[in-house]
């Protein structure tokens, strides 16, 4: 798991530039709740900027020929509290199902409430039919540790890139916009 320090590139995808991230704006429910997400992989960036465009033109909104990529860096960030998940282990798996189901390990949301940022590897849309079935109870009752194991292995965890959910406007002032790239659609 990349270490977030100052300086530190870091990319946002969307159908638009963000220059100036608003959490009011950020959907709920996401893997480590309410916040701005962003990755060390340009890759991530350009695969979910063209996912976010593809949804919005689902939604019957005009999306253009292009998605952005958005540059940020890093400034200090030594007077936030934050979280990193090492690994995509069970307390990880717990708190992507607790931000994206609502009455889902209540017990890791309310502990994950106080940070400003939280980080680890991604639950992306690769991953989701996986994280659907566990939360379905498919490969046993969520929670429990054979569950979870069985989960884990599906995700294939060490091929998951990184995420960092930037939950409070305190953290998103440590974020300097640098600059954006279009990211073609066709």
């Amino acid at each position: 798991m990349t270490k977030l320090k100052e300086g530190i590139v870091l990319y946002h995808g969307s159908y638009c530039i963000v220059e100036n991230p608003d959490l009011e704006k950020c959907a709920a429910y996401k893997d480590f709740g309410q916040g701005f997400y962003l990755t060390t992989s340009k890759e991530q960036a350009k695969s979910f900027a063209k996912l976010t465009a593809e949804k919005r033109r689902q939604q019957g909104f005009p999306t253009g020929t292009f998605a952005y990529i958005s540059f940020f860096t890093v400034t200090d960030i030594n007077d936030l509290k934050t979280f990193v998940y090492e690994t995509s282990d069970a307390a990880w798996l717990h708190c992507v199902v607790a931000h994206r189901r609502k009455n889902a390990f209540p017990e890791v949301r309310n502990q994950m409430k106080p940070y400003d940022i939280i980080s680890g590897k991604i639950a992306n849309d690769d991953t989701n039919t996986t994280i659907t079935a566990y939360m379905g109870n498919v490969f046993g009752k969520m929670g429990t540790e054979s569950a979870d194991k069985l989960c884990i292995s599906l995700l294939v965890p060490e091929r998951l890139k990184d995420q960092f959910c930037f939950r409070s406007d305190k953290a998103l002032s440590k974020l300097k916009f640098v600059k954006s790239e279009k990211v073609s659609l066709e």
